[in-house]
């Protein structure tokens, strides 16, 4: 789809995991899968009309570039910088194997 140049920005993408510790008390975090560059767009008017088709929200939707990677799913969510995304939709284009889309929606509160 694009080239090399438009990997511009370095994200991480992570899982949720529980541990559990000495004492049998369980605790949810996220932890680190994967740092790697990519293209970080806001959704434009093309995607959000094919989106809000498919019952997701445009509001606050961001579409995300990387090289292709097997293994990341709706489960797992990016990290840019001090801002979170949840991954809602994951789109290997063409089935080539090159490059996924992740449409992500911005996590506002902390959550996911």
């Amino acid at each position: 789809m694009s080239g090399v140049a438009d990997y511009r920005h370095r994200i991480t993408i992570q899982q949720q995991v529980t541990v559990t510790d000495d004492e049998g008390f369980t605790t949810t975090t996220w932890q680190d899968v994967a740092t790697v560059w990519a293209a970080v767009e806001p959704m434009n008017a093309r995607w959000r009309v094919f989106y809000e088709a498919a019952a997701v929200n445009a509001e606050r939707d961001t579409l995300i570039r990387i090289r292709y990677r097997p293994g990341v799913t709706q489960d797992m969510r990016v990290v840019y910088g001090q801002r979170v995304f949840s991954i809602r939709l994951v789109v290997d284009p063409e089935e080539r194997h090159r490059e996924i889309q992740l449409m992500c929606r911005e996590v506002v509160d902390g959550g996911n």
